[in-house]
């Protein structure tokens, strides 16, 4: 049946509006590259990994440092600082860090929290995994910059920004949407080789979507060339972030794709708290010596402590 030329014309107008709406939202938004450098270096001589040695690292999903107004961003720094200063990790994997973000009065928290901690991690890495002019996600109206964060009292030669899988959407809102990614640090050691240490925050599982999956699938394809070369890694980051207040009504993580995840790889897990599930998973060729939630009062900056956990360095064969 021939639809009625004014309303053919109305319909032809419509998707007209549409695609210039795409597009124009497409101008306006961040593209990653699927793999590019990421933002590395450090702003004093800092020494290399020793063969042998003890690493402590330190995980966090920082929660957006803590809330959204711009008037406790100095107090939620100078907490993450102390607990830093405290623990005296020697690597540390945040998630959650603001940067240029209309809440945040476009602040960088990341430059202004190594001014606190007086170079005690001369070396840094860092990479947006949310970038946009506009997200319509009460409470974060406007302008957004997420990043993740890495720390390092040991010189980092380099990083890289891994792009994940995303979970599809409607293409209009996806081009303001998160773009979760590996942020991949790499730590030269002293007699050749390298510690590649990797931070991500994943999507939350969710029933009948399985992007979960598929950014482990994607981590797995990465770690699968350092594994078989005997590379030394470890992994951090939040593997499932259930938004605060929605615990109750969301399912947990994709326990089965986890499960096979620590048949595979040792994995240690902190305590589920306000439905986040952080891990660290390492090479075989780190030793545990031991691993736990920080003992600090830490929670009340993002409604969960640190994970944390000492690795032990293959010494030199």
């Amino acid at each position: 049946m021939t639809l009625p030329r004014p309303l053919r014309l109305a319909l032809l107008g419509l998707a007209s509006v549409l695609a210039l709406l795409c597009a124009l939202a497409y101008g306006l938004t961040w593209h990653p590259a699927e793999r590019a450098a990421a933002t590395a270096g450090c702003s004093a001589p800092a020494p290399v990994l020793q063969p042998g040695q003890a690493l402590k690292v330190l995980t966090w999903n920082l929660r957006h440092l803590g809330g959204d107004a711009a008037g406790g961003l100095a107090p939620s720094l100078d907490e993450l600082a102390r607990v830093l200063r405290e623990e005296h990790p020697d690597v540390v994997l945040l998630q959650g860090l603001h940067d240029g973000a209309q809440t945040r009065d476009r602040q960088d928290p990341l430059a202004l929290l190594q001014a606190r901690l007086d170079e005690r991690y001369p070396c840094s890495s860092q990479a947006f995994y949310w970038k946009a002019p506009l997200t319509l996600q009460p409470p974060r109206l406007g302008r957004i910059g997420l990043k993740l964060a890495t720390l390092s009292r040991y010189h980092i030669e380099s990083a890289e920004r891994v792009q994940l899988p995303r979970r599809p959407g409607n293409p209009l809102l996806q081009a303001f949407a998160a773009r979760p990614a590996l942020l991949v640090s790499y730590l030269p050691m002293r007699g050749g080789g390298r510690l590649a240490a990797i931070n991500t925050q994943l999507d939350a599982f969710a029933p009948g979507d399985d992007t979960q999956r598929r950014q482990l699938a994607a981590t797995q394809r990465l770690l699968a060339p350092l594994q078989d070369a005997g590379a030394l890694w470890l992994l951090g980051g939040d593997f499932n972030r259930t938004p605060p207040g929605q615990e109750a009504r969301r399912p947990r993580a994709d326990d089965g794709a986890l499960r096979r995840w620590a048949e595979h790889y040792s994995m240690i897990s902190s305590p589920e708290q306000t439905g986040s599930l952080e891990r660290l998973v390492h090479s075989p060729r780190l030793t545990r010596l031991d691993a736990q939630a920080s003992h600090l009062d830490a929670e009340a900056l993002s409604g969960q402590r640190p994970l944390l956990a000492r690795l032990l360095l293959p010494a030199l064969d």
